[in-house]
């Protein structure tokens, strides 16, 4: 019951930046947790950034300092600010969110958006 949308995805220059973002709709009364997750060439998908409804943030090693995520809950959406990008970056970005209720929780996951850094 709730769709994540996620867009600002594309191709960028080594050292460039990009903002990504992701809105969720449907159902969202009880959404809480929200991040971004990516899966490069051949890899597995990896956590990237969530953050909590209280504005909680955790961040891969990988991208601390560079990256930032934050949120607009009027908005219903999810932002990941990218800066200082390399090829190492490189992959499908998937928009995440959690539905929690007592007991139980609910994941679901966006269609995923391109990131390409070139040299």
């Amino acid at each position: 019951q709730v769709q994540l949308v996620e867009s600002g995805g594309g191709l960028v220059q080594a050292g460039g930046s990009l903002r990504l973002s992701c809105a969720a709709s449907g159902n969202i009364f009880r959404l809480n947790t929200m991040g971004w997750y990516r899966q490069a060439p051949g890899k597995q998908r990896e956590l990237v950034a969530t953050i909590t409804s209280g504005n909680s943030t955790n961040y891969a090693d990988s991208v601390k300092g560079r990256f930032t995520i934050s949120r607009d809950n009027a908005k219903n959406t999810v932002y990941l600010q990218m800066n200082s990008l390399k090829p190492e970056d490189i992959g499908v970005y998937y928009c995440n969110a959690v539905l929690s209720f007592p007991g139980r929780k609910y994941v679901y996951w966006g269609q995923g958006t391109q990131v390409t850094v070139s040299s």
